[in-house]
């Protein structure tokens, strides 16, 4: 591609939230389609993201200096102005004229002069009023300061008086002229409002902070609304059938790819076993080892409920909700490859991915049939007994809110109530098909913190199904600390 058809990373970005619809559509396929318009993958791709998880925040903002609602700001406009703004609040090392000129530059190939004119003056209006770009929480007002991290926030005055100095256009000279309007605190009041605060702070839906709230109090709920905002680090799980985890991190390392090993201890295991940090985000798929089969992409909170089963070389494993294989193929590397694992998934197409990822890997013991193959019981593995049942079931994903970014936008508390009822039918199918044989477990596990979806759900499948026990559960709620997780839960369910 001609160097002059490249475009920089807030161009591509601003592009990538015009076209994108939080409701409708994903911002990661846009922005794929896009990333080879630029030079600047990784930083445009953090500009996206970054801008759809706080976007909530990021309007309060510009609707508090621009004068009006969001809603009345041409799209394009509004999302230069929040890529910008995102830029002004949340990466306090970027010098704040780049930001602003390079926003001033790219509203003129979207509007006019007055169109120009306005971006100019609303993040002029920012910038002016922003105190502290990085201060130490403690010593802020919480009021007027946005959290960046668990430590510190973006601080604003203390009273946001808006300045009445006029500019250079109509459009400034406008804006200062309703600044006779005293604005006072950007965000609610934590100690009185504290759903209210964190829902406007983290731009997420007050229900279901309201839910956190309830089930796991102020201090922990706050952990949970930093985890969800937080930039996810990209964890590798080795394929120990082909490498091991220092064998693989040289490989790595001599590719100067800086990684970090981490070790997690597994419930009934003897030795922890070990995931892949890397240090130096870039596309998976041009990682040294990637092609040959010798990792898989997994975090680390997802990468325990296979852990936590220790599933074993001489059983018989049906993953019911196989798509797209990631604990598929966990499963066969655990095995050493040895086990019988039939994988089935009710998406015919995602159904696809695990024989791809199988085939990736060099994994031979994964056998593929559709669900309603399963069902019927044409497939002769139903003359056996199952050992296990993984049911890695659809969810909320309330647990991976930083991935799964549009899901803030989307999650509604009926949503919840039909996956539940969904989820409870696949226990349930779970249990005809693999509970037969005494001693038999379903591992039932979710990337859901929600109690309804987990171990409220298990008890009331207990309470339905008295000749099983539960032999373990394990909630994890998501962390932003320094090695960074997701959250999710693990039930181990027993045959008795």
């Amino acid at each position: 591609m001609a160097n002059q058809s490249l475009k920089s990373a807030r161009k591509i970005a601003s592009e990538v939230l015009s076209q994108f619809d939080p409701k409708r559509n994903y911002a990661a396929a846009i922005l794929n389609r896009l990333l080879e318009r630029t030079t600047e993958r990784q930083r445009a791709t953090d500009l996206v993201f970054g801008s759809v998880r706080n976007r909530t925040a990021l309007d309060t903002v510009i609707a508090k200096f621009s004068g009006q609602p969001v809603e009345r700001i041409a799209t394009k406009l509004l999302n230069t102005l929040r890529i910008a703004t995102f830029e002004l609040l949340y990466s306090p090392e970027t010098p704040e004229y780049s930001v602003v000129n390079e926003a001033v530059e790219n509203a003129k190939a979207v509007g006019g002069k007055k169109q120009v004119g306005f971006v100019n003056a609303v993040l002029r209006q920012i910038t002016r009023h922003i105190t502290n770009r990085q201060v130490n929480l403690t010593e802020a007002n919480l009021g007027n300061t946005i959290p960046q991290t668990a430590m510190t926030g973006c601080e604003f005055d203390p009273a946001l008086k808006r300045s009445r100095k006029t500019g250079e256009t109509d459009v400034c000279a406008e804006l200062a002229r309703r600044k006779s309007v005293l604005v006072r605190d950007l965000l609610p009041d934590y100690k009185t409002s504290p759903a209210d605060y964190l829902s406007a702070a983290f731009s997420l839906p007050k229900w279901l902070v309201t839910d956190w709230l309830g089930e796991f109090g102020t201090e922990l709920t706050q952990q949970i609304c930093l985890a969800s905002n937080r930039r996810p680090s990209i964890y590798l799980r080795p394929n120990r059938l082909k490498t091991t985890t220092q064998e693989l991190a040289e490989q790595f390392r001599q590719a100067d790819i800086d990684v970090e090993i981490v070790s997690d201890q597994g419930y009934h295991s003897a030795e922890p076993e070990s995931l892949m940090k890397i240090k130096s985000p870039q596309a998976v798929t041009e990682l040294p080892g990637f092609v040959e089969g010798l990792f898989t992409v997994q975090d680390m909170t997802a990468s325990r409920a296979v852990r936590i089963l220790r599933p074993q070389p001489d059983w018989t494993i049906l993953d019911l909700c196989a798509a797209p294989g990631v604990k598929t193929t966990q499963l066969a590397e655990a095995t050493g490859d040895s086990a019988v694992i039939i994988a089935t998934d009710i998406d015919a197409e995602r159904l696809k991915k695990v024989e791809e990822n199988t085939a990736r890997l060099g994994i031979s013991s994964v056998d593929i049939v559709s669900y309603e193959e399963l069902l019927n019981s044409k497939f002769k593995i139903l003359n056996s007994k199952f050992d296990c049942v993984l049911l890695d079931v659809p969810c909320s994903n309330s647990g991976v809110l930083a991935k799964r970014i549009e899901v803030r936008y989307r999650i509604r508390p009926k949503a919840i109530q039909r996956l539940t009822k969904a989820q409870s039918e696949l226990l349930g199918t779970a249990a005809r098909l693999g509970g037969i044989k005494p001693g038999s477990k379903i591992c039932y596990s979710t990337c859901s913190i929600q109690k309804a979806e987990n171990s409220e759900l298990v008890r009331n499948f207990l309470l339905r199904n008295r000749t099983f026990k539960l032999e373990f559960e394990e909630l994890t709620l998501p962390s932003a600390e320094k090695s960074d997780h997701d959250g999710g839960y693990v039930a181990i369910i027993a045959k008795k």
